[in-house]
């Protein structure tokens, strides 16, 4: 996992890598032909916010080896996970938290989701979640700008290499692409843009549903 982050991802140190596994509860892999080719770290948080535990659903380290972009099976585990954990916590309180260090995680949101924050789509900032900040701030303190709404990277943090951040002009007229770029364009240095959906059954779209059912994840207790 450690080396193929590492091919995507410069400043990478092992320990830092280490410790951030260690704190989540579950591993989603990828494999062919015996190897990991992606993979992503998922944590299960339970914060009380208006009188309620609000359960939030927290990805960490993901990535997927290039040659392996067009497939579904990584995204389809990633709602099965979903799926049992509306089963065990229901629908009512259940969110996701997504950092976005480039265009390509956040363009995720779209496919999977009818409806998240923050979006192009017409809405004003009175739509952003409160529960996001608490959130935010209760992972990463006073790394979190609330009013920008980013993770602001330390100088020694991760962040994608420089060819990944290279935005071909075809992508830039992609309306979710545009809007990543301008709320994070300082991405290429690693800030990372906030991002939060909630669990639903119903703002799971029609994409979402058919990657889930072409997809039968092995669970590894």
């Amino acid at each position: 996992m450690l080396e193929l982050y590492a091919r995507y991802f410069g400043n990478v140190r092992r320990e830092r890598f280490l410790a951030d596994l260690a704190e989540k509860d579950w591993v989603i892999c990828l494999s062919h032909a015996g190897r990991i080719v992606g993979f992503s770290t998922q944590r299960l948080m339970t914060l009380c916010h208006d009188g309620r535990d609000r359960h939030i659903l927290f990805s960490g380290d993901t990535i997927v080896d290039r040659a392996f972009w067009r497939e579904h099976e990584l995204a389809g585990a990633f709602g099965h996970l979903i799926l049992r954990l509306m089963q065990e916590h229901g629908e009512d309180d259940l969110y996701w938290f997504l950092i976005s260090k480039g265009h390509r995680t956040y363009r995720f949101l779209p496919v999977f989701f009818n409806r998240f924050w923050p979006s192009p789509l017409p809405r004003t900032e009175s739509d952003r979640p409160g529960l996001l900040s608490v959130v935010a701030r209760a992972r990463y303190g006073a790394a979190y700008d609330e009013a920008l709404g980013l993770i602001v990277a330390a100088e020694d943090g991760d962040r994608l290499r420089p060819e990944l951040c290279d935005v071909p002009p075809s992508r830039r007229r992609d309306i979710y692409v545009e809007f990543f770029l301008a709320r994070n364009p300082r991405f290429a240095r690693g800030d990372e843009l906030a991002c939060f959906a909630a669990l639903r059954r119903d703002n799971l779209n029609g994409h979402a549903w058919r990657v889930i059912e072409r997809t039968m994840p092995d669970w590894i207790e």
